[in-house]
């Protein structure tokens, strides 16, 4: 395996030295198939939101190559209607065990595609990538509700789960902005796109009746701020309002409260969230609480950690933890392109409704 090429701002202290942080990107390349395909793990199925996650920490760590073999089996193995299948056994294609079209993994490829194009200027990849994340895009707003809120799947039979979650409707938020970017850079300005995201906003900032309630999960707590639909003030609130329920000092972040369960994913994920509202003190103190979940011969992370047991579980090093944990690094280290994704400020904020002046 070939020293990874880019990993001088992946150097945080407590968090990855040099060294650890080539081993991390060499333990996601050593899971990712030949053709470009990037499962949790070898042998375990591959979504295409957590493909997609590991992608982009590939690209932050400069191996762009890969990366553009992941969103190129995207693009090969994309659905009719714009969709991808929510599980596939170990990245096969033609081995689906989840058929079910879930909107935000669908969305994400927005995300990732733009944060490619971001770290390359590559303007050809962009062309040939714009005709799967436009029919993503449409595939996902096709689930979109009269409220705002994205429903949540399409069946395998084509029914349509109307049900949203905040979660999921978050992290579309963030990959029609990104989509929003592409058309922009492109010239080819996508109107009804700007109206959908501004729905979705105003539907996530003032409207939690419309969505499931999922209030236990942690990443119905952050993914709000993360996601861009929540910032300034009322995002460092929300933060504020959910500390003390999912945080565990020195270990992580709650999955599910009142579970004594850590996970690395979430926990990596919440600080980049912090790092997006300025708290990147408090961000780094939380990716070292979760070092204890580094796999030191793989470089990899466990996924979680129940701390009343002192087990690892499940006994599974997951790309996407991995992948999560690099990302957060590389925003902390100032990586321009994951700054710019994540950071939000860049990124076109589509039009808001005129109704429902805010109440927070």
């Amino acid at each position: 395996m070939t020293t990874p090429r880019r990993t001088e701002h992946l150097v945080l202290p407590g968090v990855l030295t040099a060294e650890e942080a080539a081993a991390t990107v060499r333990g996601i390349l050593a899971v990712q198939r030949p053709d470009g395909a990037i499962p949790w793990f070898r042998g375990h199925h591959l979504d295409p939101w957590d493909h997609t996650e590991a992608a982009m920490a590939l690209d932050a760590a400069g191996e762009h190559e890969a990366a553009e073999r992941a969103y190129e089996w995207l693009a090969r193995h994309q659905n009719e209607d714009g969709s991808w299948y929510a599980a596939y056994a170990d990245g096969d294609f033609e081995d689906v065990t989840d058929r079910g079209r879930e909107t935000n993994f669908c969305a994400y490829i927005a995300v990732g595609v733009w944060h490619h194009y971001l770290a390359t200027g590559d303007d050809v990849f962009l062309d040939r990538m714009w005709p799967a994340v436009f029919a993503a895009v449409e595939f996902v707003l096709r689930l979109q509700q009269p409220g705002g809120q994205i429903g949540w799947k399409r069946e395998d039979d084509g029914r349509a789960v109307e049900d949203a979650l905040l979660t999921g409707s978050s992290s579309v938020h963030h990959a029609l902005r990104c989509a929003l970017a592409i058309a922009e850079q492109r010239e080819e300005p996508q109107p009804d796109w700007e109206l959908a995201v501004g729905a979705l906003r105003h539907a996530i900032r003032l409207h939690p009746e419309r969505f499931l309630d999922k209030d236990h999960y942690s990443m119905d707590w952050y993914y709000p701020v993360l996601g861009g639909a929540l910032t300034g003030a009322e995002a460092k609130s929300r933060i504020e309002e959910g500390w003390d329920r999912f945080v565990v000092p020195g270990l992580g972040v709650r999955c599910v409260v009142p579970n004594p369960w850590v996970t690395g994913g979430e926990s990596a994920e919440l600080a980049l969230a912090l790092w997006a509202v300025g708290e990147s003190d408090r961000a780094l103190e939380i990716l070292q609480s979760i070092q204890h979940l580094r796999d030191p011969k793989s470089g990899l992370y466990w996924t979680g950690y129940v701390f009343e047991d002192r087990a690892v579980w499940p006994e599974e090093l997951t790309t996407w933890t991995a992948g999560s944990l690099l990302l957060a690094v590389a925003a902390l280290g100032g990586d321009e392109a994951t700054c710019a994704v994540f950071g939000g400020e860049r990124l076109p904020a589509g039009l808001d409704p005129d109704c429902c002046a805010p109440t927070r």
